[in-house]
C-alpha cells in the first residue's frame, strides 16, 4: 500500500489528506477510490482507521483520508465545530478524486466511523450523487438527540439555558464561551474515559471549542438525507447496547434507507472495544461492500425488486 501526500482545497482552505493507491492504479487502469473523514474529533493519520484502508486497497480500492477544517494539517479554524461544514470538506475531497486520472470518477464511495464522522458520510452521499456508496459505522442520525441522551434531565435543561445565555452574550459582546469538547460539549461514557484506543490523536486535536458548536449539532440530522442516497448503497454498522452513540441511530438509519442497505449489528461487545473485538470481520463487509458496489458502467440497469440496486454494466 503506498501512501501519498495530497492536498486540495475546501472553501478557500488548504485540506491535507493521505491517498493509498492499490499496485497497478494509473491512467490506463484507473480504480475505485473511498473517502473517508475522521470521526468525532479524529485525525486522519489515526491508527484505529489503518486496517479499514489496508483492506480498502488490498480489494483494489484506494483510499483517501482527510483532515477537516482547522484539524491536524489542514488550514482553518476548529473553534466552531460543525459538522456540516465537515460535510462540505468530504464534498471537497470528491472533487479532487475527479482531478487524477489514476481514480475512476464514477466509482467514488464514502466511509465513516464514529458519531459525526459517520454521520457524515450519510449527509456526503445524501447530498451529493458522485457517491456511489456509502459504510457509516457507528453513527449518528439526529444529532440534538445524540447531545441530548448523554445526559440526566436537569443537566440538559441547564445545557440548553447555558447555550441561550451564551447566545445572549455572543450577541451583547460578540464572543461566546469556550469549552473543551470532551466533557462541555459531549459527555464521555466511563469507558471513553479509560479508553486508549485514541490515545495517538487526543492530544492533538483542539483542547477548546465555542460552546456555540452544540447549536450548530442540534440542526445536524443525517436521518433528513439518508433517503436519497438510494438506489446507491448504503451500509450502516451499529454496536448493540452502545453507550456512546446509540444503536437506534443506526437502525433509524436503515429503516428510513432506500435499498439497497444492510445493516450490522456488532454483539457481545462495547463502541470501543468492537473496533479491536470484530476489526476484521468488519473490515471484510467494508471492503466486500464497496467492491460489489463501485462499480462504473456505461448502463444503469435499476432493478424493480429493490434487492439487487443498481447493476453497472460496462462494454466488453
Amino acid at each position: 500500500m503506498g501512501n501519498e501526500d495530497v492536498r486540495f482545497y475546501s472553501h478557500g482552505s488548504a485540506i491535507a489528506g493521505t491517498l493509498a493507491l492499490p499496485d497497478g492504479a494509473s491512467a490506463d487502469t484507473p480504480v475505485p477510490a473511498v473517502v473517508q473523514g475522521p470521526g468525532w474529533l479524529g485525525l486522519r493519520d489515526a491508527k484505529l482507521y489503518q486496517p479499514y484502508h489496508r483492506g480498502l486497497v488490498a480489494a483494489g480500492i484506494a483510499v483517501l483520508v482527510f483532515d477537516y477544517r482547522g484539524f491536524g494539517d489542514s488550514e482553518g479554524d476548529a473553534t466552531y465545530l460543525d459538522p456540516r461544514a465537515q460535510v462540505d470538506d468530504y464534498r471537497s475531497a470528491a472533487s479532487y478524486l475527479e482531478t487524477r486520472s489514476d481514480v475512476d470518477p464514477q466509482g467514488i464511495g464514502a466511509f465513516g466511523s464514529g458519531g459525526t464522522g459517520g454521520g457524515n458520510a450519510i449527509m456526503a452521499a445524501g447530498l451529493d450523487p458522485r457517491f456511489k456508496a456509502v459504510v457509516a459505522q457507528v453513527p449518528i442520525a439526529d444529532g440534538r438527540d445524540w447531545l441530548r441522551r448523554m445526559r440526566r434531565e436537569h443537566e440538559w435543561l441547564e445545557f440548553v439555558e447555558r447555550l441561550r445565555l451564551d447566545r445572549l452574550e455572543r450577541t451583547r459582546s460578540g464572543s461566546g464561551a469556550l469549552v473543551a469538547p470532551r466533557d462541555g460539549i459531549m459527555v464521555p461514557t466511563p469507558e471513553r474515559k479509560s479508553t486508549t484506543v485514541k490515545a495517538d490523536v487526543d492530544d492533538r486535536v483542539p483542547g477548546v471549542v465555542a460552546l456555540a458548536s452544540a447549536e450548530a449539532i442540534f440542526e445536524y440530522r443525517p436521518i433528513d438525507v439518508v433517503d436519497r442516497i438510494a438506489p446507491r448503497a448504503s451500509m450502516f454498522i451499529c454496536v448493540e447496547n452502545d453507550a456512546t452513540t446509540p444503536e437506534d441511530h443506526s437502525y433509524a438509519l436503515y429503516e428510513r434507507a432506500g435499498a439497497p442497505k444492510r445493516l450490522v449489528v456488532q454483539t457481545g461487545t462495547t463502541h470501543y472495544a468492537a473496533y479491536a473485538q470484530y476489526r476484521d470481520e468488519i473490515t471484510t463487509l467494508i471492503a466486500e461492500w464497496f467492491t460489489q458496489h463501485l462499480v462504473s458502467g456505461e448502463l444503469r440497469i435499476h432493478d424493480s425488486a429493490g434487492a439487487a440496486g443498481v447493476a453497472y454494466v460496462s462494454r466488453s
